[in-house]
C-alpha cells in the first residue's frame, strides 16, 4: 500500500505542476508553483522515473540507509499535543507506520502519548521518556513556548528531539545550531497555507464577491490565535486577496480552537448577525470548516453559489466536499512528507548523522480540479 501511494504521489506532482502553471497565481508574493509530492520529502532523492520499480528502489534506499544502531533496538518516545485533533491523528498513525514498516523500529519500542492539550501532562510524559532511557523523542508541543524547558532537559540527558507541527521561535531554532544542541523542527510554512487559501478565492471568476457589490466581506474562524499557524493563515489568506486587487471587509474574527463544534457555532452566529453580507468563510483548519459547512447549510446558504468556504489540512471529508461543491477549497497539509521526514531525522540523530535545524514540507492547493487525485492519495 505504501509503495502504491508513493507512485501516485509522483504522478500527482506532475499533474499539479501542469495545472498550476496553467491557472496562474492570485498576485501573492508567495509563488504558486507545484509543491513536492506528499511522500517525496521523506526520501533522499527523487525517483528517476514514474514507474513502480524506480519508486520502490528509492523508497528502499531511503528506509534502509540507516547506519550505526540497529533500528529494531531504537526506542522512540512520541508525545502528541492532543489525540482528539483530526489532523494529528492522521499524522501520528502515519508516523508509527513509517517507523515500523519502512525503518524497522519494533512496535513495542515506540511509545506514543496523548498530551491531552495539557502542558503539565506532556512534561510528565517527556520526563518519563528520559527516565526510561529513550534514544530519541518526537514532540508535538502543547505550547510552543515550552520548548526551551523541553530542549534543556532532553539535552542534559543526551536525548535528541524532533519537534513537529508546532514551530518554536526562530531564535530558538538558531540557538540549537549555535549551542550544538541535537534538536530540529519538521513542519510546513503556515504562511504558504494561508496564501493558498486566499488565492483559491482570488482565482474564482468573481474573486469571492458572491453578492457582486464590489467588496468581499468575510468571517475568519481562527484556531488558537497564540499558535503561529493560526496567525499566519489568518494574515496571509487576506493578504493574498488584497494582493489580487480585491477590496475586503472583515465582519467577524473569532477563536475556534481547531474544533468542529466551535466552527459551527461561530459561523452560525455570524450568519445570524450578518446574513447575506457574508461572501467568504475562512477557517484555519478543516475541522472548523466542516462545522462552518453545517451552519451554512442550516442557514439555507449554498457554497460556491452565494457563499464560499475554505479550510486547511485536506481531511478526507473536506476533500470529498470539494469534489461535490460543498467546499470551495482546502490546502493539503502533507502529513505523509512531514511524518516521514520527522522519523528519518530522528533515526539520523541516533546514528550520529548531521541534521539541520529546520525542515519544511510544502503545502498543496486542493481545488475541484485536483481534489479527486488528492482524495486517491489520502484515502
Amino acid at each position: 500500500m505504501r509503495l502504491t501511494k508513493k507512485v501516485m504521489a509522483l504522478a500527482l506532482a506532475s499533474c499539479m505542476a501542469m495545472s498550476l502553471a496553467a491557472c496562474g497565481g492570485g498576485g501573492s508574493s508567495t509563488p504558486t508553483t507545484a509543491a513536492p509530492a506528499p511522500t517525496e520529502a521523506a526520501t533522499t532523492a527523487a525517483p528517476a522515473g514514474d514507474d513502480a520499480t524506480d519508486a520502490e528502489t528509492t523508497a528502499t534506499e531511503a528506509a534502509g540507509a540507516v547506519e550505526g544502531k540497529d533500528p529494531s533496538e531504537i526506542k522512540v518516545g512520541i508525545s502528541i499535543y492532543q489525540f482528539a485533533d483530526n489532523f494529528m491523528t492522521l499524522y501520528r498513525e502515519e508516523l508509527k507506520k513509517y517507523l515500523v514498516e519502512e525503518i524497522g523500529v519494533k512496535e513495542e519500542n515506540i511509545s506514543i502519548m496523548d498530551g491531552k492539550n495539557d502542558q503539565g501532562e506532556q512534561m510528565n510524559q517527556i520526563r518519563n521518556f528520559i527516565t526510561q532511557g529513550y534514544d530519541v523523542m518526537i514532540i508535538n508541543l502543547v505550547q510552543a513556548s515550552s520548548e526551551p524547558t523541553v530542549t534543556e532537559e532532553c539535552n542534559a540527558a543526551g536525548i535528541p528531539v524532533v519537534y513537529i507541527n508546532r514551530e518554536p521561535e526562530t531564535e530558538r531554532e538558531q540557538a540549537w545550531v549555535d549551542e550544538g544542541i541535537k534538536a530540529t523542527y519538521v513542519g510546513a510554512d503556515a504562511r504558504q497555507s494561508g496564501t493558498f487559501q486566499g488565492e483559491e478565492i482570488a482565482e474564482l471568476e468573481n474573486k469571492g464577491d458572491a453578492d457582486g457589490d464590489g467588496v468581499v466581506r468575510y468571517i475568519m474562524v481562527q484556531g488558537d490565535p497564540e499558535n503561529v499557524d493560526a496567525q499566519y493563515r489568518t494574515e496571509k489568506s487576506i493578504e493574498a486577496l488584497t494582493a489580487a486587487g480585491v477590496e475586503v471587509e472583515e465582519l467577524v474574527k473569532m477563536r475556534g480552537d481547531w474544533d468542529q463544534t466551535k466552527g459551527q457555532e461561530i459561523t452560525a452566529n455570524a450568519l445570524s448577525q450578518h446574513g447575506a453580507k457574508i461572501d467568504v468563510v475562512f477557517c484555519n483548519n478543516d475541522a472548523m470548516a466542516l462545522g462552518a459547512l453545517q451552519a451554512i447549510e442550516a442557514a439555507g446558504r449554498t457554497v460556491n453559489k452565494d457563499i464560499y468556504l475554505v479550510g486547511v489540512d485536506a481531511l478526507v471529508e473536506a476533500v470529498e466536499h470539494v469534489t461535490n461543491d460543498k467546499m470551495t477549497g482546502t490546502v493539503f497539509n502533507d502529513y505523509f512528507g512531514q511524518a516521514h521526514t520527522a522519523a528519518d531525522k530522528a533515526i539520523d540523530f541516533v546514528n550520529g548523522k548531521e541534521v539541520d535545524n529546520v525542515y519544511m514540507v510544502d503545502y498543496v492547493k486542493v481545488t475541484k480540479e485536483n481534489a479527486a487525485e488528492i482524495l486517491e492519495l489520502i484515502k
